[in-house]
């Protein structure tokens, strides 16, 4: 197992959106953002992890089923800003820019 070397913290708006999913689709996505935020929260090869384009502080997208996180790293930390369902982001990246 690959060491932890990022802390992954949730915004309140995140901790809510979550409880809100169904138990296995928040299940899914909490795995997902363990797995591969802890360890290299930054895009390598073909991932589920994105640089979006235009934002400033950069801003990145995790795929987890039909869910999206949006998260920004400061230091060693992945700040997760959004959970929402794939048919939401473009909402969501609105309120984010």
């Amino acid at each position: 197992m690959e060491e932890k070397r990022f802390k992954v913290v949730f915004s309140p708006a995140t901790r809510r959106e979550i409880e809100r999913l169904e138990v296995d689709e928040a299940l899914q996505v909490a795995k997902d953002i363990k797995k591969y935020l802890e360890t290299s929260p930054f895009p390598f090869g073909k991932t589920r992890i994105k640089k979006l384009t235009g934002f400033s502080p950069p801003l990145y997208r995790l795929r987890s089923g039909d869910f999206r996180a949006y998260y920004r790293i400061v230091n060693k930390e992945a700040i997760i800003l959004a959970v929402v369902g794939k048919k939401d982001s473009e909402k969501i990246l609105k309120k984010l820019r």
